[in-house]
């Protein structure tokens, strides 16, 4: 796999995917996509809706009982 060059498209910074990259990512041209930093790099998946609707519920439990969950962890 090559590394892609960085170029600009309007006021925004592009980086070309490799098919080979969109396939194992399960997502394609013109898809929504969601990115994520991980330890092992940025990765692309599809944007769920729903997901990101439990996750959300998932932050504010975690905020609202963080005192909780701390002693849960020890």
């Amino acid at each position: 796999m090559s590394a892609p060059k960085i170029t600009s498209v309007d006021h925004s910074a592009r980086a070309p995917s490799p098919r080979e990259r969109l396939t194992k990512s399960r997502v394609d041209r013109g898809d929504a996509s969601q990115v994520n930093q991980t330890e092992n790099g940025i990765q692309a998946t599809p944007y769920d809706p729903e997901f990101e609707a439990q996750m959300a519920v998932a932050e504010d439990i975690m905020c609202e009982n963080r005192d909780l969950l701390r002693k849960l962890a020890k």
